[in-house]
């Protein structure tokens, strides 16, 4: 009888360790006060600063087609196409050591550390003050030639992807690498990110409504993201009910065979 009191314990605590709870597979889960998650929201994301390494992508409207063209290679009559993210890696204006991007006519010019639309307006008064007199012949657009990424550890599909978009979710980053298997912990999602100083590790939960809060809920260019495993997966147990059920009795079965053998 004590035996299989015994045998009754180790299963409860068994199952009650081995398998993952439902509200640690559970996306953006809502708190039981929350009544309306988009108003909760509160988190402005912050402008994003330009720096070293990042690709920019310059297009310029105005009646000097010569000018233009400079700007916009891919208008050049007779170009073969490529893809846009090939378009942009080649024709867009990379961030060099030194901070700064080579424009045609306008040489060098420092960007390190500014906004898109601060660089915008850089680039407008450098063109109206040399080559366009006239503010309304003129239109400039510049963006970030995408948002280069990676995924690493308990995701379906690891690896390193570029975005050709200006905003980008850590969901979005993780769904195009598969999603995380029941293996994976959303708890504690690191963002490694890039600064000018080193590279800093963020931590996020992505099984709260908080995560969309969180600074760190929209990536950088150059972030990493990485999913580490639960305990579940190293040890063994099964992570559903079924297969924590299925390893316990196989291991009672076992048990019982050799305390059965040894006492005859």
């Amino acid at each position: 009888m004590k035996f299989f009191s015994l045998i009754l314990l180790f299963i409860i605590i068994v199952s009650t360790s081995s398998c993952v709870p439902l509200k640690d597979i559970t996306y953006l889960r809502e708190t039981d006060t929350t009544s309306d998650s988009l108003i909760s929201v509160q988190f402005q994301q912050q402008p994003y600063r330009v720096q070293i390494g990042d690709v920019l992508s310059i297009r310029l409207k105005a009646l000097d087609q010569q000018l233009v063209d400079f700007f916009n290679p891919s208008s050049r009559s007779g170009e073969s196409s490529v893809g846009l993210d090939e378009g942009y890696y080649y024709d867009g204006f990379a961030i060099n050591n030194h901070g700064n991007i080579r424009v045609p006519e306008l040489g060098e010019i420092n960007v390190l550390g500014k906004t898109t639309e601060e660089i915008r307006l850089l680039v407008e008064k450098m063109l109206l003050a040399d080559y366009i007199k006239d503010e309304a012949d003129l239109f400039v657009t510049v963006k970030l030639a995408g948002i280069r990424y990676t995924v690493v550890g308990e995701v379906t599909n690891p690896g390193t992807n570029t975005e050709l978009t200006e905003k980008l979710s850590v969901l979005e980053a993780i769904a195009n690498a598969g999603d995380i298997p029941i293996t994976g912990d959303r708890t504690d999602v690191l963002i490694i990110r890039q600064y000018p100083g080193g590279q800093k590790v963020h931590h996020i939960d992505l099984t709260t409504i908080d995560a969309m809060n969180s600074p760190y809920f929209y990536l950088q260019p150059n972030d990493t993201v990485v999913i580490n495993p639960l305990p579940q997966k190293s040890i063994g147990t099964g992570t559903t009910g079924l297969q924590s059920l299925t390893t316990i009795l196989s291991l009672v079965t076992a048990l019982s065979t050799v305390i059965i053998l040894v006492t005859r």
